[in-house]
């Protein structure tokens, strides 16, 4: 399929389409679906208030914001791109962007979003706030804001009015003497009613979309979602992959109030498996067995690579590793169903999965001071579940083994209770997900170990992902100088939007870094964190620090054959060194807050993701890891 963008149009991409569709009149071949959320991909000439990046929800009815109804208070119903069910083409030459070798397909009411990308005219187009979760306000680009708005624009019922609603499916469930038509009758069906009805002062009124204009009006109820003031969530009750669409008519056609419900149920999907240490993933087909006790079963919405996926892939921590198996990853997902046992989550919650895990009840997890729980301790040589010392993957009959108790390059995955953080369901799906891993653990390392003081000065080893989140955690503490330290001078641009306000490149000064640093600072930095896994490096983070009061956290991992060796009196001048976990968060405890300081724009995750690519081409992203490329790269899911 091909699409091209003209005047006044643009492509968008689309990440979730509700199970919504509307039209009778026999035009086909045709691209349905009008009800979507997605990413402005490029724009056509004349498009002056959008721009490649921007955050859209589409609509069935535009807005030009010239004609006599654009104008008016009281209508929405534009002259220029009203609905019309009959027109399969765009408005400009009268022709349409799909074809299937080089035959034309039919756009459906201007939207047709049940494809992965299309084109729309930009008058039917909503920008919205880029931090709202596209895959709950979408649902605001037809039938939800239909009823929500019928009630609040056109009945407008008063504090303590008394109010009948005909039609409980999703329009009715969003909606004195009013009476508001909102359902679309039969073309033929006639009206009838008795004069004396109007008679008696009762008002009948009609609504389209609710009287919302589509620009001017719908980003104002996305921030009502965005303020809490409104509820998306209980209207989604069904999920399905776009590949299983057809389910999504069937459930509307039958009319079923629940979720298509998989729980209990072995799950075919999609997976990256490592065959091999060091040879690319293959994109297979698995069985995900159900959650037996105190496990869950999630849905995977996104995931980015880190660099302990690539080290494991490579199988340098030790001389054997188990495969098959797939990843570890940043991750966002969503929670599919629960074994027995599981009371603090159900199908539904958002989380996010950690490689280690918090079971609350032992020594660790009572304790203030680590996060290395008894339990769920990280282990990289068990690729099965604790409760069983099964897997829940296979391929036609044979296991595939777990890593680190996550695997998340895989559709559906199985993970112990204790390893999975429930957090805000508004939060953006695809930039919390990268709080699973490095992030946190560098953030973490600063904010949690270091404890830098307002106005110190702190160095930071390795300007990677997990160094920037450490340096962006010596921001957020007040540091006066953050001195980065990497061996690619090219870093340090990059560098400074994370906090970072001085270089150094060892590679350029005679004398050992360590020492070079001491010079800048007279006598040493107040804090370093070393996040290279370079014993020679850690060596140098440990010696530039101040002695008296200097504190070194390490937290690279070293070559499985690596040994630290120091001098004693390095400590004997009352230096620190400290090293860390995960940034000793607590996963259930602690990163739902972490989560939170980015919702508070505390914390920005943005410019940590440098590439996004689908889940097919997930080989890419080790690619880009390899070459240093890249911080963070996004694999999409559902593409």
């Amino acid at each position: 399929m091909s699409t091209s963008g003209k005047p006044s149009s643009m492509i968008i991409h689309i990440f979730r389409t509700p199970n919504i569709i509307w039209g009778q009149n026999p035009l086909f071949p045709r691209i349905y679906g009008h009800e979507a959320g997605g990413i402005v991909e490029s724009v056509g000439e004349g498009v002056t208030d959008l721009k490649a990046g921007d955050h859209v929800l589409p609509v069935f009815t535009g807005e030009c914001k010239d004609c006599a109804h654009c104008k008016s208070e009281q209508s929405n119903m534009c002259d220029l791109p009203r609905i019309n069910t009959d027109r399969g083409v765009m408005l400009s030459d009268g022709k349409s962007r799909f074809s299937i070798k080089g035959k034309p397909i039919y756009h459906f009411v201007g939207t047709s979003t049940f494809s992965e990308y299309t084109v729309v005219h930009v008058g039917c187009l909503a920008k919205i706030n880029p931090s709202a979760p596209l895959d709950k306000v979408c649902v605001l680009s037809c039938g939800i804001a239909t009823g929500l708005g019928a009630t609040l624009n056109v009945a407008k019922p008063k504090k303590g009015s008394t109010v009948a609603v005909f039609g409980l499916g999703a329009v009715g469930l969003a909606g004195w003497g009013v009476a508001v038509l909102v359902g679309v009758p039969h073309k033929v069906a006639v009206f009838k009613t008795h004069q004396v009805n109007f008679l008696n002062k009762s008002t009948l009124k009609g609504t389209f979309f609710g009287n919302y204009k589509p620009r001017t009006d719908i980003p104002s109820v996305v921030e009502k979602y965005m303020n809490k003031e409104l509820e998306l969530e209980n209207f989604i009750t069904h999920k399905v992959p776009f590949s299983e669409i057809n389910k999504a008519f069937e459930c509307m056609l039958k009319g079923e109030a629940r979720m298509y419900d998989t729980a209990g149920q072995v799950i075919r999907c999609r997976v990256a498996v490592a065959w091999e240490a060091g040879k690319p993933l293959v994109v297979e087909e698995v069985e995900v067995a159900p959650p037996q006790a105190n496990e869950v079963r999630l849905k995977i919405l996104f995931t980015s690579l880190c660099h302990t996926d690539v080290y494991f892939w490579e199988a340098k921590w030790k001389s054997h590793s188990k495969q098959p198996t797939y990843g570890l990853s940043n991750t966002f997902r969503i929670v599919e169903s629960v074994g027995e046992g599981v009371r603090d989550l159900k199908a539904g919650d958002h989380v996010l999965p950690v490689f280690m895990g918090e079971c609350k009840d032992c020594a660790h997890c009572k304790s203030e001071e680590s996060n290395m729980c008894d339990l769920l301790r990280i282990n990289t040589d068990r690729g099965v579940m604790l409760g069983d010392g099964k897997s829940r993957f296979s391929i036609k009959g044979k296991p595939i083994f777990h890593f680190v108790g996550t695997s998340t390059f895989s559709e559906y995955t199985v993970v112990h209770v204790g390893c999975v953080a429930k957090i805000n369901p508004s939060v953006p799906l695809n930039k919390v997900c990268l709080l699973s891993c490095g992030i946190s653990t560098g953030l973490g390392a600063t904010l949690n170990v270091a404890k830098p003081k307002r106005g110190s000065t702190v160095a930071v080893f390795g300007l990677g992902a997990v160094g920037l989140a450490a340096a962006e955690g010596a921001r957020l503490s007040g540091a006066s100088r953050i001195i980065g330290v990497d061996l690619n001078s090219s870093k340090f641009e990059e560098a400074k939007k994370f906090g970072v306000t001085e270089f150094v490149n060892p590679k350029k000064h005679k004398k050992p870094v360590q020492e070079v640093i001491a010079d800048l600072t007279k006598g040493g930095v107040d804090r370093s964190i070393e996040c290279t896994g370079s014993v020679e490096a850690m060596i140098s983070a440990f010696e530039c620090v101040h002695d008296g009061w200097g504190v070194a956290v390490l937290m690279g991992v070293p070559h499985k054959e690596a040994v630290f060796k120091m001098h004693l009196v390095n400590f004997l001048t009352e230096r620190t060194l400290k090293g860390t976990f995960y940034g000793n968060y607590k996963p259930r405890t602690n990163i739902p807050f972490v989560v939170e300081k980015y919702m508070n724009k505390e914390l920005e995750l943005e410019k940590s993701i440098t590439h996004e690519v689908p889940f097919l081409e997930i080989n890419k992203a080790f690619e880009y890891m390899l070459k240093g490329e890249s911080l963070r790269c996004l694999n999409h899911m559902e593409e």
